[in-house]
Protein backbone atom coordinates (compact mmCIF):
# COMPACT_ATOMS: atom_id res chain seq x y z
CA UNK A 1 0.00 0.00 0.00
CA UNK A 2 1.41 3.38 -0.90
CA UNK A 3 2.37 5.98 1.71
CA UNK A 4 -0.41 8.41 0.42
CA UNK A 5 -3.44 5.55 1.27
CA UNK A 6 -1.83 5.04 4.98
CA UNK A 7 -2.35 8.67 5.49
CA UNK A 8 -5.76 9.43 5.10
CA UNK A 9 -8.09 9.23 7.61
CA UNK A 10 -12.09 8.48 8.03
CA UNK A 11 -14.56 8.77 5.30
CA UNK A 12 -11.66 9.53 2.82
CA UNK A 13 -9.42 6.06 4.01
CA UNK A 14 -13.03 4.08 3.35
CA UNK A 15 -13.22 5.42 -0.19
CA UNK A 16 -9.61 4.71 -0.98
CA UNK A 17 -9.62 1.37 1.11
CA UNK A 18 -13.16 0.53 -0.69
CA UNK A 19 -11.71 0.58 -4.71
CA UNK A 20 -9.14 -2.64 -3.28
CA UNK A 21 -11.13 -4.15 -0.47
CA UNK A 22 -8.25 -6.76 0.20
CA UNK A 23 -5.13 -3.70 -0.27
CA UNK A 24 -5.23 -3.78 3.52
CA UNK A 25 -5.12 -7.79 4.03
CA UNK A 26 -2.34 -8.42 1.43
CA UNK A 27 0.09 -5.51 3.34
CA UNK A 28 -0.69 -7.68 6.56
CA UNK A 29 0.12 -11.03 4.84
CA UNK A 30 3.85 -9.39 3.69
CA UNK A 31 4.09 -8.18 7.43
CA UNK A 32 3.43 -11.78 8.35
CA UNK A 33 -0.32 -12.04 9.88
CA UNK A 34 -2.33 -14.97 8.68
CA UNK A 35 -5.63 -14.18 7.00
CA UNK A 36 -8.53 -16.09 6.62
CA UNK A 37 -11.39 -15.53 4.82
CA UNK A 38 -14.85 -16.49 5.98
CA UNK A 39 -18.69 -16.31 4.08
CA UNK A 40 -21.25 -15.30 6.07
CA UNK A 41 -22.41 -13.32 9.02
CA UNK A 42 -22.65 -17.25 11.11
CA UNK A 43 -18.81 -17.33 10.93
CA UNK A 44 -17.30 -15.95 14.41
CA UNK A 45 -14.66 -13.78 13.48
CA UNK A 46 -13.78 -13.39 17.59
CA UNK A 47 -12.05 -16.74 17.35
CA UNK A 48 -9.82 -15.84 14.66
CA UNK A 49 -9.10 -12.25 16.21
CA UNK A 50 -8.28 -14.42 19.27
CA UNK A 51 -5.49 -15.74 17.69
CA UNK A 52 -3.75 -12.98 15.70
CA UNK A 53 -5.25 -13.79 13.17
CA UNK A 54 -7.07 -11.68 10.06
CA UNK A 55 -10.86 -12.07 9.59
CA UNK A 56 -11.92 -11.19 6.02
CA UNK A 57 -15.26 -11.56 4.76
CA UNK A 58 -15.02 -12.55 1.03
CA UNK A 59 -17.28 -10.90 -1.12
CA UNK A 60 -17.79 -11.05 -4.94
CA UNK A 61 -18.02 -8.28 -7.39
CA UNK A 62 -20.96 -6.52 -9.16
CA UNK A 63 -18.60 -5.07 -12.04
CA UNK A 64 -16.57 -8.14 -12.61
CA UNK A 65 -18.24 -10.39 -15.18
CA UNK A 66 -18.03 -14.43 -14.08
CA UNK A 67 -16.43 -16.03 -16.55
CA UNK A 68 -14.45 -19.11 -14.77
CA UNK A 69 -16.72 -19.80 -12.17
CA UNK A 70 -19.46 -21.00 -14.60
CA UNK A 71 -16.93 -23.90 -15.73
CA UNK A 72 -17.63 -25.39 -12.19
CA UNK A 73 -20.75 -24.22 -10.96
CA UNK A 74 -24.65 -24.31 -12.11
CA UNK A 75 -25.78 -20.91 -13.68
CA UNK A 76 -29.29 -21.50 -11.99
CA UNK A 77 -27.57 -20.79 -8.56
CA UNK A 78 -26.43 -18.05 -6.39
CA UNK A 79 -24.64 -15.43 -8.13
CA UNK A 80 -23.40 -13.60 -5.05
CA UNK A 81 -21.76 -16.94 -4.93
CA UNK A 82 -20.48 -17.61 -8.10
CA UNK A 83 -18.84 -14.26 -8.14
CA UNK A 84 -16.99 -14.74 -5.26
CA UNK A 85 -16.22 -18.39 -6.40
CA UNK A 86 -14.79 -16.96 -9.94
CA UNK A 87 -12.74 -14.59 -8.29
CA UNK A 88 -10.75 -16.70 -6.33
CA UNK A 89 -10.33 -18.83 -9.85
CA UNK A 90 -9.00 -15.64 -10.77
CA UNK A 91 -6.87 -15.73 -8.39
CA UNK A 92 -7.95 -13.13 -6.76
CA UNK A 93 -7.78 -14.42 -2.87
CA UNK A 94 -4.37 -16.37 -3.51
CA UNK A 95 -3.27 -14.39 -0.60
CA UNK A 96 -5.60 -16.39 1.88
CA UNK A 97 -3.75 -18.66 4.67
CA UNK A 98 -7.50 -20.10 6.14
CA UNK A 99 -11.19 -20.81 4.42
CA UNK A 100 -13.60 -20.84 6.98
CA UNK A 101 -17.31 -21.95 5.22
CA UNK A 102 -20.34 -22.33 7.56
CA UNK A 103 -23.42 -24.06 6.74
CA UNK A 104 -25.28 -21.34 6.33
CA UNK A 105 -27.70 -21.75 2.86
CA UNK A 106 -26.90 -24.93 1.04
CA UNK A 107 -25.23 -22.83 -1.79
CA UNK A 108 -22.57 -21.47 0.88
CA UNK A 109 -22.16 -25.32 2.33
CA UNK A 110 -21.32 -27.14 -1.41
CA UNK A 111 -19.01 -24.48 -2.53
CA UNK A 112 -16.49 -25.46 0.48
CA UNK A 113 -15.65 -28.22 -0.97
CA UNK A 114 -15.34 -27.06 -4.78
CA UNK A 115 -13.30 -23.79 -3.48
CA UNK A 116 -10.83 -26.16 -1.29
CA UNK A 117 -10.30 -28.61 -3.95
CA UNK A 118 -9.59 -26.19 -6.93
CA UNK A 119 -8.11 -23.45 -4.74
CA UNK A 120 -6.72 -25.18 -1.90
CA UNK A 121 -5.76 -22.96 1.45
CA UNK A 122 -3.35 -24.29 4.43
CA UNK A 123 -6.41 -23.98 6.78
CA UNK A 124 -9.62 -25.18 5.23
CA UNK A 125 -12.93 -25.70 7.58
CA UNK A 126 -16.55 -26.15 7.58
CA UNK A 127 -18.83 -25.23 10.61
CA UNK A 128 -22.09 -26.58 10.68
CA UNK A 129 -24.80 -24.53 11.85
CA UNK A 130 -27.88 -26.00 12.92
CA UNK A 131 -31.66 -25.34 11.32
CA UNK A 132 -33.29 -25.15 14.07
CA UNK A 133 -33.06 -23.59 17.35
CA UNK A 134 -33.89 -25.15 20.32
CA UNK A 135 -31.75 -26.74 23.42
CA UNK A 136 -30.13 -29.41 21.60
CA UNK A 137 -28.88 -27.14 18.77
CA UNK A 138 -27.36 -25.01 21.16
CA UNK A 139 -25.76 -27.88 22.75
CA UNK A 140 -24.77 -29.30 19.48
CA UNK A 141 -23.39 -25.70 18.12
CA UNK A 142 -21.46 -25.12 20.91
CA UNK A 143 -19.43 -28.43 20.43
CA UNK A 144 -19.28 -27.34 16.75
CA UNK A 145 -17.38 -24.01 17.86
CA UNK A 146 -15.32 -26.47 20.39
CA UNK A 147 -14.06 -28.21 17.24
CA UNK A 148 -12.92 -25.13 15.54
CA UNK A 149 -11.48 -23.93 17.96
CA UNK A 150 -8.91 -26.82 18.53
CA UNK A 151 -8.68 -26.46 14.53
CA UNK A 152 -7.51 -23.38 14.69
CA UNK A 153 -5.27 -23.70 17.58
CA UNK A 154 -3.17 -26.64 15.76
CA UNK A 155 -3.43 -24.66 12.72
CA UNK A 156 -2.17 -21.16 14.55
CA UNK A 157 0.15 -23.31 16.88
CA UNK A 158 -0.97 -21.84 20.41
CA UNK A 159 -3.56 -21.88 22.44
CA UNK A 160 -7.11 -20.17 22.50
CA UNK A 161 -7.18 -19.04 25.84
CA UNK A 162 -10.49 -17.93 27.52
CA UNK A 163 -8.58 -15.30 28.33
CA UNK A 164 -7.37 -14.72 24.44
CA UNK A 165 -11.40 -14.82 23.59
CA UNK A 166 -13.01 -12.90 25.50
CA UNK A 167 -10.89 -10.38 24.73
CA UNK A 168 -11.39 -10.49 20.86
CA UNK A 169 -14.86 -10.52 21.83
CA UNK A 170 -14.42 -7.12 24.04
CA UNK A 171 -13.11 -5.85 20.90
CA UNK A 172 -15.98 -7.08 17.97
CA UNK A 173 -18.51 -6.10 20.52
CA UNK A 174 -16.93 -2.64 20.42
CA UNK A 175 -17.06 -2.41 16.31
CA UNK A 176 -20.93 -3.20 16.57
CA UNK A 177 -21.04 -0.73 19.63
CA UNK A 178 -19.04 1.68 16.92
CA UNK A 179 -21.73 0.16 14.15
CA UNK A 180 -24.89 0.90 15.58
CA UNK A 181 -23.86 4.38 16.69
CA UNK A 182 -22.68 5.23 13.01
CA UNK A 183 -26.53 3.68 11.84
CA UNK A 184 -27.67 6.11 14.96
CA UNK A 185 -26.56 9.37 12.98
CA UNK A 186 -28.73 8.33 9.74
CA UNK A 187 -31.90 9.11 12.12
CA UNK A 188 -32.01 12.59 11.47
CA UNK A 189 -33.66 14.58 8.80
CA UNK A 190 -31.60 14.82 6.48
CA UNK A 191 -29.68 12.11 8.12
CA UNK A 192 -25.93 12.76 8.28
CA UNK A 193 -24.41 9.84 6.64
CA UNK A 194 -25.92 8.26 3.34
CA UNK A 195 -26.47 4.90 2.81
CA UNK A 196 -24.04 4.62 0.15
CA UNK A 197 -21.61 6.07 2.63
CA UNK A 198 -22.43 3.50 4.88
CA UNK A 199 -22.17 0.27 2.70
CA UNK A 200 -18.27 1.20 1.66
CA UNK A 201 -17.45 1.78 5.31
CA UNK A 202 -19.33 -1.79 6.40
CA UNK A 203 -17.82 -3.32 3.58
CA UNK A 204 -14.17 -1.92 4.65
CA UNK A 205 -14.25 -2.56 8.32
CA UNK A 206 -14.92 -6.27 7.29
CA UNK A 207 -11.47 -6.04 5.67
CA UNK A 208 -9.49 -4.78 8.60
CA UNK A 209 -8.49 -6.39 11.75
CA UNK A 210 -10.66 -5.11 14.45
CA UNK A 211 -8.87 -2.74 16.06
CA UNK A 212 -7.76 -1.15 13.17
CA UNK A 213 -11.79 -0.97 11.89
CA UNK A 214 -12.69 0.13 15.48
CA UNK A 215 -10.37 3.56 14.96
CA UNK A 216 -11.39 3.89 11.73
CA UNK A 217 -14.95 3.62 12.43
CA UNK A 218 -14.27 6.30 14.95
CA UNK A 219 -12.83 8.53 12.30
CA UNK A 220 -15.71 8.00 10.30
CA UNK A 221 -18.51 8.82 13.31
CA UNK A 222 -16.28 12.43 13.52
CA UNK A 223 -16.62 13.42 10.50
CA UNK A 224 -19.97 12.63 10.03
CA UNK A 225 -21.18 13.98 13.33
CA UNK A 226 -19.31 17.43 12.16
CA UNK A 227 -21.61 17.76 8.80
CA UNK A 228 -24.23 20.22 9.38
CA UNK A 229 -27.87 19.57 9.97
CA UNK A 230 -29.87 22.71 9.12
CA UNK A 231 -29.42 21.49 5.00
CA UNK A 232 -31.67 22.82 2.96
CA UNK A 233 -34.05 20.99 0.49
CA UNK A 234 -36.85 18.77 -0.01
CA UNK A 235 -37.50 16.00 2.60
CA UNK A 236 -36.40 12.63 0.42
CA UNK A 237 -38.67 9.31 1.10
CA UNK A 238 -36.77 7.42 3.41
CA UNK A 239 -36.17 3.98 2.48
CA UNK A 240 -35.05 0.17 4.83
CA UNK A 241 -33.62 -1.76 2.52
CA UNK A 242 -34.42 -5.80 3.27
CA UNK A 243 -32.54 -8.35 1.82
CA UNK A 244 -28.97 -10.54 1.72
CA UNK A 245 -25.64 -9.30 -0.20
CA UNK A 246 -25.40 -6.05 -0.81
CA UNK A 247 -21.58 -5.79 -0.77
CA UNK A 248 -21.48 -2.96 -3.21
CA UNK A 249 -22.97 0.70 -3.12
CA UNK A 250 -24.36 0.48 -6.43
CA UNK A 251 -27.65 -0.12 -5.70
CA UNK A 252 -27.97 1.99 -2.47
CA UNK A 253 -26.35 4.47 -4.61
CA UNK A 254 -29.07 4.04 -7.29
CA UNK A 255 -31.99 4.24 -4.71
CA UNK A 256 -30.34 7.48 -3.47
CA UNK A 257 -29.94 8.94 -6.82
CA UNK A 258 -33.41 8.68 -7.43
CA UNK A 259 -34.66 10.75 -4.82
CA UNK A 260 -34.39 9.04 -1.18
CA UNK A 261 -32.48 8.77 1.49
CA UNK A 262 -31.57 4.88 2.14
CA UNK A 263 -31.60 5.14 6.65
CA UNK A 264 -31.60 1.48 7.68
CA UNK A 265 -31.46 -1.85 5.96
CA UNK A 266 -31.89 -5.24 7.42
CA UNK A 267 -29.23 -7.21 5.02
CA UNK A 268 -26.17 -9.79 5.51
CA UNK A 269 -23.91 -6.88 5.19
CA UNK A 270 -25.46 -4.62 7.62
CA UNK A 271 -27.62 -4.90 10.62
CA UNK A 272 -27.55 -8.47 10.53
CA UNK A 273 -24.03 -8.27 10.87
CA UNK A 274 -23.42 -6.44 14.37
CA UNK A 275 -26.45 -5.56 15.93
CA UNK A 276 -26.38 -7.96 18.41
CA UNK A 277 -23.37 -8.07 20.82
CA UNK A 278 -21.61 -11.82 21.87
CA UNK A 279 -22.65 -11.46 26.10
CA UNK A 280 -19.68 -11.85 28.24
CA UNK A 281 -20.20 -15.50 29.73
CA UNK A 282 -17.75 -17.32 31.89
CA UNK A 283 -17.09 -19.67 29.47
CA UNK A 284 -16.56 -17.31 26.23
CA UNK A 285 -18.38 -20.21 23.85
CA UNK A 286 -21.85 -20.25 25.78
CA UNK A 287 -21.83 -16.13 24.44
CA UNK A 288 -20.82 -17.12 21.22
CA UNK A 289 -22.86 -19.62 20.40
CA UNK A 290 -26.03 -18.01 22.31
CA UNK A 291 -24.98 -15.04 20.01
CA UNK A 292 -24.50 -16.78 16.16
CA UNK A 293 -27.79 -19.13 16.84
CA UNK A 294 -30.04 -17.19 18.76
CA UNK A 295 -29.54 -13.88 17.81
CA UNK A 296 -29.35 -13.87 13.89
CA UNK A 297 -32.26 -13.07 12.23
CA UNK A 298 -32.05 -15.19 9.08
CA UNK A 299 -34.28 -17.04 6.86
CA UNK A 300 -32.23 -20.12 6.78
CA UNK A 301 -33.16 -20.74 10.57
CA UNK A 302 -36.00 -22.20 11.39
CA UNK A 303 -37.63 -21.07 14.98
CA UNK A 304 -40.76 -22.63 16.24
CA UNK A 305 -44.07 -21.15 15.53
CA UNK A 306 -46.44 -19.38 17.84
CA UNK A 307 -49.25 -20.95 16.29
CA UNK A 308 -51.59 -18.25 14.56
CA UNK A 309 -50.48 -16.49 11.77
CA UNK A 310 -50.14 -13.02 12.66
CA UNK A 311 -47.71 -14.07 15.89
CA UNK A 312 -45.69 -16.32 13.42
CA UNK A 313 -44.76 -12.93 11.35
CA UNK A 314 -44.18 -11.08 14.73
CA UNK A 315 -41.92 -13.43 16.18
CA UNK A 316 -39.66 -13.46 12.85
CA UNK A 317 -40.05 -9.75 11.38
CA UNK A 318 -40.93 -8.09 14.63
CA UNK A 319 -37.62 -6.06 14.52
CA UNK A 320 -38.65 -4.96 11.22
CA UNK A 321 -41.05 -2.91 13.04
CA UNK A 322 -38.70 -1.18 15.64
CA UNK A 323 -36.18 -0.38 12.97
CA UNK A 324 -38.82 1.46 10.93
CA UNK A 325 -40.62 3.46 14.15
CA UNK A 326 -37.01 4.10 15.18
CA UNK A 327 -35.60 5.15 11.78
CA UNK A 328 -38.99 6.81 10.36
CA UNK A 329 -39.24 5.39 7.64
CA UNK A 330 -41.58 5.80 4.68
CA UNK A 331 -41.17 2.73 2.63
CA UNK A 332 -39.17 -0.22 2.03
CA UNK A 333 -37.13 -1.83 -1.11
CA UNK A 334 -37.17 -5.77 -0.63
CA UNK A 335 -34.12 -6.48 -2.68
CA UNK A 336 -33.51 -10.62 -2.94
CA UNK A 337 -30.79 -11.81 -5.12
CA UNK A 338 -31.91 -14.25 -8.24
CA UNK A 339 -31.98 -17.97 -7.16
CA UNK A 340 -31.70 -17.61 -3.38
CA UNK A 341 -34.55 -19.66 -2.22
CA UNK A 342 -34.10 -18.83 1.59
CA UNK A 343 -34.79 -15.07 1.23
CA UNK A 344 -37.40 -15.65 -1.74
CA UNK A 345 -39.51 -17.82 -0.13
CA UNK A 346 -39.54 -15.05 3.22
CA UNK A 347 -40.19 -12.33 0.77
CA UNK A 348 -44.26 -12.85 0.85
CA UNK A 349 -44.31 -13.11 4.33
CA UNK A 350 -42.26 -9.92 4.83
CA UNK A 351 -43.95 -7.60 2.55
CA UNK A 352 -47.51 -8.96 4.31
CA UNK A 353 -46.09 -7.56 7.23
CA UNK A 354 -44.28 -4.38 6.75
CA UNK A 355 -47.53 -3.57 4.67
CA UNK A 356 -49.71 -4.57 7.59
CA UNK A 357 -47.87 -1.90 9.20
CA UNK A 358 -49.07 0.66 6.60
CA UNK A 359 -45.60 0.70 4.90
CA UNK A 360 -45.64 1.06 0.57
CA UNK A 361 -43.50 -1.82 -0.32
CA UNK A 362 -41.38 -2.64 -3.35
CA UNK A 363 -40.33 -6.08 -3.83
CA UNK A 364 -36.90 -6.32 -6.42
CA UNK A 365 -35.48 -9.65 -7.67
CA UNK A 366 -32.15 -8.58 -9.51
CA UNK A 367 -29.09 -10.80 -10.72
CA UNK A 368 -25.72 -9.68 -8.44
CA UNK A 369 -24.44 -7.69 -11.52
CA UNK A 370 -24.04 -4.07 -12.90
CA UNK A 371 -25.76 -5.01 -15.79
CA UNK A 372 -29.40 -4.55 -14.36
CA UNK A 373 -29.21 -1.22 -12.90
CA UNK A 374 -30.67 0.33 -15.78
CA UNK A 375 -34.17 -1.67 -15.13
CA UNK A 376 -33.94 -1.02 -11.71
CA UNK A 377 -33.97 2.84 -11.98
CA UNK A 378 -36.93 2.70 -14.44
CA UNK A 379 -39.11 0.56 -11.05
CA UNK A 380 -37.40 2.31 -8.34
CA UNK A 381 -37.89 5.70 -9.87
CA UNK A 382 -41.95 4.79 -10.37
CA UNK A 383 -42.12 3.70 -6.61
CA UNK A 384 -41.10 6.77 -5.37
CA UNK A 385 -43.06 8.78 -7.44
CA UNK A 386 -46.10 6.89 -6.05
CA UNK A 387 -44.85 7.31 -2.03
CA UNK A 388 -44.03 11.16 -2.44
Amino acid sequence: MSGQLTKATGLTRVNELYQNRTERAKELKKEGRRIIGYLCGFSPPEMMTALDMVPLRIMGNVNEPITQADAYLETIMCPFVRSCFDLAMKGNYDFLDGLLVPHSCDTVARIKGIWSYYKPTAFSYFMNVPHMVHSGSREFFKNELQSLRSALEEFAGSKLTDARLAQAVKLHNENRALLRQLYYLRKGNPPLLSGAETTRTLVVNMSLPVQEGNELLRQVIKDASSRQTNRPGKKSARIMIYGSEIDNDAFIKLVEDSGANVVIDDLCIGTKYFWHDVKPTADPLDGIADRYLDKLTCPRTYRDSPGEHKADLEQRFGHLKNFASDWKIDAAILYVMRYCDTFELDAPDVREYLEGLGYSVLHLEDDYSMATMGQLTTRIQSFLEMIQ
